[in-house]
């Protein structure tokens, strides 16, 4: 049987942000839907080696009612590899014929990765956010920073964004080059509360405590919080959160994971009534998305499978129709 490998160069050639975040729409749609099968995901602690920060392994099966694939994204994060200038995040995402059980492609993880997180949070923004939001806050200066700059900005016309990172050299490298590549003003800050205080708000962090704080937020601000993915761990603080009108990609993986929500839930700042729905449910029209502008919305990003195998399934539609990536027999 033949297997399709697709490298991360395949990918950008066939899914771009803006296309990717339809997908995402149509894939929010599915899983909120229950036309996704969604058994939970595994994330398995590493042991740290001497000197390094502890990882994480993911093992995230799913299969799609249609089209006719079932699959897994599997992956490692180790927050090491930036400074050795590798992905955090390496892997793939496998895709298997469901009326055959054949394995018909492995696509790179790390590129669908930071390509349907971004595109999640671009959809959500277009929701959930001002019409008229102009300003774009960014803690964290890794890929998904590069990523979420951009895919915002397909969403809402913004003028400016504010970056920050605990290393203030990193954030200047980072301002710069990003202010080159797109063309827009990207400024680097030493302070987390100037760029919080932004229409939209990106956390993109390998932070365990809260780097954002619900005392420097805007009256009508939108919020992505992105890089928290366990229980113990948050970017945001509880004021933050209980400031917020809250969004999330799945209901049942929020309050499993979400340290964001979890730890303000133990709290007893507020209940899991707080959690207003699913993005899925809000495109549905199932719950209501914003109200108003005074209010604060924020979307809680953990990343689902269904978004991976939408992603991976359109990518290998694409790659047929174009002879794309490089075939092997297999097995």
């Amino acid at each position: 049987m033949s297997l399709l490998i697709l490298r991360a160069a395949d990918i950008n050639a066939l899914l771009s942000l803006s296309r990717c975040t339809e997908v995402m729409e149509r894939a929010m749609k599915a899983f909120s839907s229950g036309e996704v099968h969604t058994p939970e995901r595994i994330i398995a602690p590493l042991s740290a080696t001497t000197g390094t920060s502890a990882g994480f392994f993911f093992l995230m099966p799913g299969e799609m009612s249609t089209p006719p694939y079932y699959g897994a994204k599997i992956v490692s994060l180790d927050p090491n590899n930036p400074v050795q200038g590798r992905p955090a995040v390496q892997g793939f995402v496998a895709l298997f014929e469901r009326s055959t059980g054949a394995p018909v492609a492995l696509l790179d993880g790390a590129r669908i990765t930071a390509l349907r997180t971004a595109a999640a949070s671009a959809l959500a923004s277009r929701v959930l956010a001002r019409e008229d939001a102009r300003t774009h806050g960014i803690l964290g200066t890794g890929v998904q920073a590069a990523e979420h700059l951009d895919s915002i900005s397909r969403v809402r016309h913004i003028e400016r964004s504010l970056v920050w990172g605990r290393n203030p050299e990193k954030a200047n490298h980072f301002a710069l080059e990003q202010s080159r590549k797109t063309g827009t003003t990207v400024i680097a800050v030493e302070d987390p509360a100037e760029a919080a205080a932004c229409d939209i708000v990106s956390t993109v962090t390998h932070a365990s405590v809260p780097v954002l704080e619900g005392k420097w937020l805007r009256t009508g601000a939108h919020l992505n919080l992105v890089g928290a993915h366990e229980p113990a761990d948050r970017e945001a603080d509880s004021d933050a959160v209980a400031l917020s009108a809250v969004y999330v990609d799945s209901r049942e993986g929020a309050f499993k994971e979400a340290g964001d929500l979890l730890i303000p839930i133990t709290e007893k700042r507020f209940g899991p009534e707080h959690i207003v729905g699913e993005i899925g449910e809000v495109l549905l029209g199932r719950v209501p998305g914003r109200t108003d502008d005074q209010q604060i919305t924020l979307y809680k990003s953990l990343g689902i499978v269904a978004q991976d195998l939408f992603a991976a399934e359109y990518v290998l539609r694409e790659a047929r129709k174009n002879g794309s990536g490089h075939t092997v027999e297999f097995p």
